[in-house]
């Protein structure tokens, strides 16, 4: 069996334990299961999951009724797995995993210090 990975990127000024409970569970109705996630910095943080192709237009649907705002990246890369799923050819490829790699940045939680330990870093 096949499998594809993409990385998703996108940010939101919603409170963080809220969107990610309704992310979990759209994802879950989806039809898709979530591994885990991990915080990569005070406002960031990466969640890992897995859909079926099937399910990728109902995913990406979720991901932007959420108020998860996508880069345009992330945009492009959730239309082409659409796009690959509405051509696919017969079950075989329906039964294929996508990973996805999800990280998302909470702008409600940045702060002044949080920006500038940013900008020293990348310095």
């Amino acid at each position: 069996m096949q499998s594809l990975s993409l990385n998703i990127e996108g940010f939101s000024y919603a409170e963080r334990d809220g969107l990610l409970f309704h992310l979990a569970t759209t994802i879950h109705e989806c039809g898709g299961w979530v591994f885990h996630r991990k915080p990569l910095s005070p406002t960031t943080m990466e969640v890992h999951l897995e859909i079926q192709p099937r399910s990728a237009i109902d995913l990406y649907a979720a991901l932007v009724a959420s108020g998860l705002e996508l880069t345009r990246n992330s945009h492009l890369a959730l239309t082409a797995l659409c796009t690959c799923r509405r051509h696919s050819a017969g079950s075989t490829e329906m039964g294929r995993i996508v990973s996805i790699c999800l990280e998302i940045c909470f702008l409600e939680d940045m702060t002044l210090q949080s920006l500038l330990m940013t900008g020293s870093a990348l310095a």
